[in-house]
């Protein structure tokens, strides 16, 4: 049940540069996906990101951007309906999920993947929306859909597993 790293992919889902000013806590939510992102490609985890229409919402924060090796950009809510399926790495069947708007595209993406066999975890600090309740309800119902509910920190010590990893002391400033 623990996290493997060498299973992980890590997807960022909108985190859009006209999107997040709306988002309750954007900022904080932001900044802890990008911490997460770090730590990720500290252990070689790939990164996905997806941009809803991002013609009219623009494109992910910068920070974001500079994370991931590709981006789905997308019509429908669920990515899954956009060719995020086609390009997620083989045979990596754990996805590690934060983004906005919880109750929209990352909740539609993240049952999207658990219809499709994937082990979903939801990052719930860097998960947003721009009503506190919707987030939470996002959370709850993924929960319910079989979803697990994990934290950076908790993402971060999984994928090292001891303090003896190569990566461990550079991970320690992003987890302090």
């Amino acid at each position: 049940m623990l996290i493997d790293v060498e299973k992980s992919t890590l997807l960022l889902v909108d985190f859009q540069s006209r999107l997040m000013p709306a988002i309750h806590q954007g900022e904080t939510v932001t900044a802890q996906a990008v911490r997460l992102g770090r730590i990720a490609q500290l252990v070689n985890v790939p990164i996905i990101g997806t941009e809803q229409s991002p013609t009219k919402l623009g494109g992910n924060e910068d920070a974001i951007k500079q994370l991931c090796q590709t981006t789905v950009s997308k019509i429908h809510f669920n990515a899954c309906a956009d060719g995020l399926l086609g390009i997620l790495p083989r045979p990596r069947r754990q996805i590690i999920i934060a983004g906005c708007e919880a109750h929209i595209c990352m909740l539609q993406t993240a049952l999207g993947l658990l219809a499709h066999g994937f082990v979903v975890r939801v990052v719930v600090d860097a998960v947003g929306s721009r009503r506190e309740s919707d987030r939470d309800a996002a959370l709850a119902r993924l929960q319910q859909a079989g979803a697990q509910l994990v934290t950076v920190e908790m993402v971060a010590y999984e994928w090292v597993r001891n303090s003896e990893h190569p990566a461990f002391r550079q991970l320690l400033p992003l987890i302090k």
